[in-house]
């Protein structure tokens, strides 16, 4: 289970409010034991993993390593779970 120190602005907080994913849903995802492996967004580079949100949502949560312990939320978002 990663163990990270996530950076939180506002503009983030909404742009995730705006795909239906909260802070509490990236957090999951990202930190718990749910996550598939790390990966690289295809449209981005940046670091994604998916994931179950704890109502069953099945995730893909885009964010910026800073280093090895910190990260920047890009974006959150549901998808398919044929993924």
């Amino acid at each position: 289970m990663p163990e990270y120190f996530i950076i939180w602005t506002t503009e983030i907080i909404d742009h995730l409010a705006d795909n239906a994913v909260s802070q509490d849903d990236f957090e999951y995802v990202v930190l718990g034991a749910s996550v598939s492996q790390e990966e690289r967004s295809r449209s981005s580079e940046n670091t994604c993993c998916f994931g179950y949100a704890e109502d069953g949502r099945h995730l893909c949560c885009v964010y910026e390593k800073v280093d090895e312990t910190t990260i920047v939320p890009v974006t959150a978002f549901e998808v398919d779970n044929d993924r």
